[in-house]
């Protein structure tokens, strides 16, 4: 099956070798997103619900090059420094998702490659 990269352009991805998303088949994992503003530095610098509807403007994006979109997703993790503001998380996680509902994971992590980073997210969706 053919392989399809996507690149959301992050500095990251070849410092690191990764890509933002991949697809094979009807298959699409996307790799922990980081609130990576469009200018770059990073959006909604304290604030977890911005920071993860950055999150998540930037998964669509990707979905969408893959030819996939949110309602092709089944499954979402979101890592927090903080699992207390997990309530923030969420409130921008159910404004995307109430309707198609993925399983979901939320976990706190010790920290992030960027320090101002307070949320990342991951998804896997299955075109159908």
């Amino acid at each position: 099956m053919a392989r399809k990269l996507v690149s959301s352009g992050s500095y990251l991805e070849p410092e690191i070798g990764f890509s933002r998303a991949v697809r094979i088949g009807n298959t699409v994992a996307v790799a922990g997103t980081a609130p990576i503003a469009a200018g770059g530095g990073t959006d909604g610098v304290g604030d977890v619900y911005r920071q993860t509807a950055r999150c998540l403007e930037i998964i669509r994006a990707a979905l969408a090059e893959a030819g996939a979109s949110l309602d092709d997703v089944i499954r979402t993790r979101v890592m927090l420094t903080d699992i207390s503001q997990w309530k923030e998380a969420a409130r921008a996680h159910g404004e995307a998702f109430s309707s198609i509902r993925p399983v979901c994971t939320v976990v706190e992590v010790s920290g992030f490659v960027d320090p101002d980073w307070l949320v990342e997210l991951e998804v896997d969706a299955v075109i159908g």
